[in-house]
């Protein structure tokens, strides 16, 4: 997996991300807030697409959203459509129609 950071500010608001060469090439927005992590977007630079580097960051984002016990809300279309794929194997953290 690549080499995937978080960073939020004190209102939560942030993104799981990627950077080369002091370049962010790849970002998941998110915010985090009375137990839920809402997905906003994810972009990922054009030389990079095709590379897994979404999936990695989807990843990265479910992690932390078991580890600290967040329920999610993807308003990301990539981030519902990788919901929506296997609902089962993500219904933990996300219940379909919650969002």
């Amino acid at each position: 997996m690549n080499d995937i950071r978080l960073k939020l500010n004190e209102a939560g608001r942030g993104a799981f991300y990627l950077e080369e060469n002091q370049e962010r090439v790849a970002e998941m927005e998110i915010s985090v807030s009375k137990g839920i992590l809402t997905v906003y977007h994810t972009e990922v630079a054009e030389k990079l697409k095709g590379k897994g580097v979404a999936g990695d960051l989807f990843k990265a984002m479910v992690s932390y959203a078991r580890e600290k016990k967040l329920w999610v809300i993807p308003l990301c279309p990539y981030a519902h459509s990788r919901f929506k794929k296997d609902p089962e194997a993500y219904a933990d953290i996300w219940k379909p129609g919650r969002a």
